[in-house]
């Protein structure tokens, strides 16, 4: 683990550039980096997280500039990465064909691309010169990351260099929004809530349902990360809209509510005292993980607003819960 300084920039970039794998911060979570145009270094980062080949990768990079030499940015695209980029705003569009290779795509003719706000992440992707591609650094289906020791938990002896920066402002992935046709559509809500994205176009966004891929070549394999509909699990199931605690069972709230059986709960955390939905999102993956390491039954979530960030944290906790 190396701090995220001038050196360690340095080091990462020289890292990405011979085929390696580097954990490095953003402004959402930390991401697992490797040259998104190496088909062997994609192989490595697959195999280290456990990932689906058929679940394709995010291409980061610097600024506008750099991601039109990446994929067609169709009007929706660039009136949406005018507006957003640097943020946690992905945007599916057609890809050129070599501008990153096949596998990073999972075979796909489209290309998921982001430029993020983070400044280190900035630094190492200006340093590496080519797009990077960056998924979140955690075993697949695991928490995401938040923090350098969340990598170092489910990633250690696996890659190559992890930089740290301290903890992920934002606290959840990005909002992914195909942008491959005329009306753009909401793949995977994020860290850029849809009532902002909406309010920029002029016009609600589309919402495709969550589908669930069988494998490489299927027809329903996802267009963009995250998409899958187990993901983000904890060991322990997770119960939602919970209005009670049971015994043996941990608990996650929010603004303070106690629900009945709150004192038996193994263990809690509270997203947010306060009620504040940005708070929340920091803190989603990092109390996850807490709670999970407390050895319960299940991981009881009390109901939570829907409203701007509401929406990726009830995505990132549907997801948690589902059948695996």
């Amino acid at each position: 683990m190396l701090a995220a300084d001038a050196a360690g920039i340095a080091e990462a970039a020289r890292v990405l550039a011979a085929g390696g794998l580097v954990a490095l911060p953003t402004e959402t979570v930390y991401g697992l980096a490797c040259d998104a145009t190496d088909p062997r270094a994609v192989a490595s980062l697959y195999a280290a997280k456990g990932r689906p080949s058929f679940n394709p990768l995010i291409a980061h990079v610097p600024d506008v500039e750099a991601a039109r030499r990446v994929g067609v940015l169709t009007p929706a695209a660039e009136l949406l990465a005018a507006r957003f980029w640097p943020g946690p705003l992905t945007l599916v569009v057609p890809a050129f064909e070599g501008a990153t290779c096949a596998l990073a795509r999972a075979g796909l003719a489209s290309v998921a691309i982001r430029v993020p706000a983070h400044e280190v992440a900035q630094a190492v992707l200006r340093a590496a010169g080519r797009p990077i591609a960056a998924p979140s650094a955690n075993r697949s289906g695991h928490v995401s990351p938040t923090s350098a020791a969340h990598v170092r938990t489910d990633l250690d002896g696996r890659i190559d260099l992890i930089l740290d920066a301290g903890p992920c402002p934002v606290g959840v992935e990005s909002t992914i929004l195909d942008c491959t046709g005329d009306v753009p559509v909401m793949l995977r809500p994020g860290g850029l809530p849809r009532e902002a994205i909406e309010a920029a176009l002029g016009a609600p966004l589309a919402s495709p349902a969550i589908r669930s891929p069988e494998g490489p070549g299927s027809e329903t394999a996802p267009l963009a990360p995250g998409m899958l509909a187990s993901h983000y699990a904890p060991a322990a199931p997770v119960r939602l809209g919970a209005r009670e605690v049971k015994p043996g069972e941990a608990l996650l709230t929010f603004a303070g509510a106690h629900p009945p059986g709150f004192e038996q709960a193994v263990a809690s955390r509270d997203l947010s005292p306060s009620g504040d939905l940005v708070e929340a999102a920091a803190n989603l993956f990092a109390h996850l993980r807490d709670l999970d390491r407390a050895g319960a039954a299940a991981i009881a979530v009390v109901p939570l607003p829907r409203h701007g960030l509401g929406e990726a944290i009830a995505d990132r906790l549907r997801r948690a819960a589902a059948p695996r």
